[in-house]
């Protein structure tokens, strides 16, 4: 049950893209719209979650981004979890507890999942021009994403601590 706060935060902030999206498309500047479930990937791969923890996370999050948008199924779900193994293989030499190093590390991350994404449709993609179109839509992506990363890391600081928690004694007496 340690993943149930971080499934819920990820479908949450995936709901809050979402949203975020509709209401920056509404005003014409829909490239503004940050990653929102990203940064919570990096945290969990830079704070050394077990393997298993975080690609079932991160494919569980990345199928339903997916699902809710209009990428083909499987685009996020591969490179959310390639970007969690990326991101724990540099844990141990990245300390993201500096806002700082937070935008850095989701600004280069970003960078690298925007780089994959377009490689990717450009390679599986039925039509050629779709990556041309996509791709000067990038950079606003990535410092929008590079922008939220704080507000999203002090979240899953706080689910992290959460699931660290010793719990309460069920039987509520003392042996």
């Amino acid at each position: 049950m340690k993943n149930a706060g971080f499934f819920v935060a990820g479908f949450g902030l995936l709901f809050v893209q979402a949203n975020l999206y509709r209401l920056l498309d509404l005003i014409g500047r829909p490239e503004l719209i940050p990653s929102l479930v990203l940064p919570l990937i990096l945290f969990m791969g830079v704070h050394e979650y077990s393997v298993l923890r975080g690609a079932t996370v991160s494919f569980v999050l990345g199928y339903a981004t997916d699902l809710i948008g209009i990428a083909p199924i499987g685009l996020y779900t591969f490179t959310y979890v390639a970007l969690f193994l990326l991101a724990r293989a540099a844990g141990v030499r990245l300390a993201a507890q500096t806002r700082t190093m937070q935008v850095g590390l989701a600004l280069a991350f970003s960078t690298v999942h925007s780089v994959m994404l377009l490689v990717l449709i450009a390679i599986f993609g039925r039509d050629p021009y779709v990556p041309r179109a996509l791709y000067p839509l990038a950079i606003p992506h990535i410092l929008a994403t590079g922008a939220v990363a704080p507000l999203v890391f002090a979240l899953a600081q706080k689910l992290h601590g959460v699931s660290l928690a010793p719990r309460a004694d069920a039987g509520g007496g003392r042996a």
